[in-house]
């Protein structure tokens, strides 16, 4: 489970209520560590303050549903309607506000733990031998299952809901390691290099493609048969 709230005091009352409950507990202060904590420890549950040192709670909620399905409880100090409305449309499956009784935080944590994704959503994307399945967490192509870093998967995971279009860098690295990341602009390189060499393995040659400094696109089965080559990064 991961806690994402600044305030100290929320912090030092829910580890121990939540370790004593038998959840594995991680808790950081602000949108960059917690989407950085989301891709590497891929938590069961998501535990997300609104107002965050770093920028707005619902950018980090934006970031997550880009390729998180990770159910996500807003504990907020924010009681107004269109609050909570707005972070329910955008992904939230449950808001509490504070203050609020521990008995009534547990009881929901236990009702998101019972949640699973709708079982006919089916896989992510299918195109030619590329199947990419979000809720089983897996990648194959032509068959063969890829063995992929979690910022692999978190980068692929955000391309393929846009496959055939281009994908911005900074849409990359801002759902990845948060709002502020042109630092990682090198860094996504590096792990656009790696998925491209497990890809290639196994017979998906040339299925990411970079445009200059715009961007990366998953390319579809028809993008293969009708665009013509362009320069990669």
């Amino acid at each position: 489970m991961l806690i994402v709230d600044d305030d100290p005091g929320i912090g030092r009352m829910l580890r121990p209520l939540l370790e004593g409950a038998h959840y594995k507990v991680l808790w950081v202060r602000n949108g960059e560590n917690a989407l950085v904590q989301a891709v590497n420890s891929r938590p069961d549950v998501i535990i997300l303050e609104l107002d965050l040192p770093d920028g707005d709670g619902f950018t980090v909620l934006g970031a997550l549903r880009e390729w998180n399905v990770a159910p996500v409880l807003i504990l907020s100090s924010r009681a107004g309607v269109a609050d909570k409305v707005r972070a329910l449309d955008a992904g939230a499956n449950d808001y509490l506000v504070k203050p609020f009784a521990p008995e009534e935080l547990a009881a929901r944590l236990r009702v998101l733990q019972r949640y699973e994704p709708p079982a006919n959503d089916g896989p992510l994307l299918e195109s030619g031998g590329l199947k990419i399945d979000m809720a089983t967490r897996t990648v194959t192509v032509n068959g063969s299952l890829l063995k992929l870093t979690a910022t692999e998967e978190a980068v692929l995971h955000i391309l393929a809901r846009h496959a055939g279009k281009l994908v911005p860098c900074q849409r990359l690295t801002r759902a990845v390691w948060g709002v502020d990341a042109t630092t990682k602009l090198s860094e996504l390189r590096v792990y656009i290099a790696g998925m491209r060499r497990k890809l290639d393995k196994h017979g998906g040659k040339n299925l990411l493609r970079g445009e200059g400094n715009l961007g990366y696109r998953l390319l579809l089965e028809t993008d293969h048969e009708y665009s013509a080559p362009k320069t990669v990064f």
